[in-house]
């Protein structure tokens, strides 16, 4: 995927949250293009910026991929224990 016509979804630290990020938006047919800062990449460091990851989608589905995350962030929450009913 080229850089045209992306624009920045989220910005996220540590390589690993960011794959699954990744993963969850082309499930749902969004490609996404991770940006690495360079010196968190080869180093393994995610201190102070360092290990950054830009998650790029394309403009014309950056409504959608919003979207998805809303969502994966109300499943969370709803797996956290909020909004459930009876609760103690």
């Amino acid at each position: 995927m080229s850089d045209d016509g992306l624009e920045e979804l989220a910005t996220i630290e540590g390589g690993i949250e960011a794959e699954i990020v990744k993963s969850k938006l082309e499930s749902f047919g969004i490609p996404v293009l991770l940006r690495y800062e360079a010196a968190g990449r080869i180093f393994g460091i995610t201190l102070d910026g360092l290990g950054k990851v830009r998650i790029m989608v394309p403009r014309p589905l950056l409504a959608q991929a919003r979207q998805v995350l809303a969502d994966k962030a109300d499943e969370a929450g709803r797996a956290d224990g909020e909004g459930s009913e009876g609760g103690g």
